[in-house]
């Protein structure tokens, strides 16, 4: 099964947002987090995104991944639109196209390693089997292959970040969103889990979008921005 929307043109881009504004309403105030953001990052593009915290990074990358709707402006994934989309069917869109990965591994504590990684894949449909099948290969290909059974309390910090990058891999998505996906590891594990995202997006075409504070990390993908008060700037090349 493929990710990608049938007849969506090879060289449109894998996630774009036009104009995103975020604004919440704090009292009588309105608090505006982002204005008119302008992005597109093309299929199997490495992108970092930059900025001191409270600068909008984090609510940038939920409205791209349609975890949050924009207060105007519109983000669209493998060509679609997300507003335009029921919540299930955005749902959907999600599971198919995107992989997140965050600082902290979100893992559900009362499954194993195996049964958290097969999950995305459970919930598209695939057959047990098979999910397994692929949730197992993955797992070891992080290292993982010894620790199937053990629950996240069971593993060590740098384990659970690696089952939880298992985890968002496991579909081959279209896109990876990552929210400082190493900043919670000691430098050897951040190594590991960084250079696993490179090879996926190596193998598979992914992209990438992660949000960093460590300017080493950025430098080593094709292309960084940066936001400040909520504003996007564009790094020269």
């Amino acid at each position: 099964m493929t990710s990608e929307p049938a007849k969506q043109p090879p060289d449109s881009p894998a996630l774009a947002c036009v104009d995103l504004v975020k604004s919440f309403r704090e009292g009588d105030s309105l608090l505006t987090v982002l204005h008119g953001v302008n992005l597109s990052v093309a299929r199997g593009e490495r992108l970092a995104v930059i900025g001191a915290s409270g600068s909008g990074k984090t609510t940038l990358l939920q409205l791209l991944g349609g975890l949050d709707l924009p207060s105007s402006g519109s983000v669209s994934i493998m060509g679609r639109a997300m507003s335009g989309l029921a919540d299930a069917e955005r749902g959907r869109l999600r599971n198919q196209a995107l992989g997140f990965v965050y600082q902290f591994h979100h893992l559900l504590p009362e499954f194993t390693a195996l049964e958290n990684v097969a999950l995305p894949l459970l919930v598209r449909g695939t057959v047990d089997a098979e999910a397994y099948g692929q949730a197992r290969e993955m797992l070891g290909r992080v290292g993982l292959g010894a620790r199937l059974t053990h629950r996240p309390g069971e593993l060590s910090g740098g384990e659970r970040q690696r089952a939880a990058v298992a985890r968002a891999l496991v579909t081959r998505p279209a896109i990876v969103l990552a929210d400082e996906p190493t900043g919670n590891l000691d430098s050897a594990n951040a190594r590991q889990v960084f250079e696993l995202m490179l090879e996926l997006n190596r193998e598979s075409g992914t992209s990438l979008v992660i949000v960093t504070h460590d300017e080493r990390l950025a430098a080593r993908l094709d292309r960084v921005v940066t936001l400040s008060d909520g504003y996007l700037r564009e790094h020269a090349a």
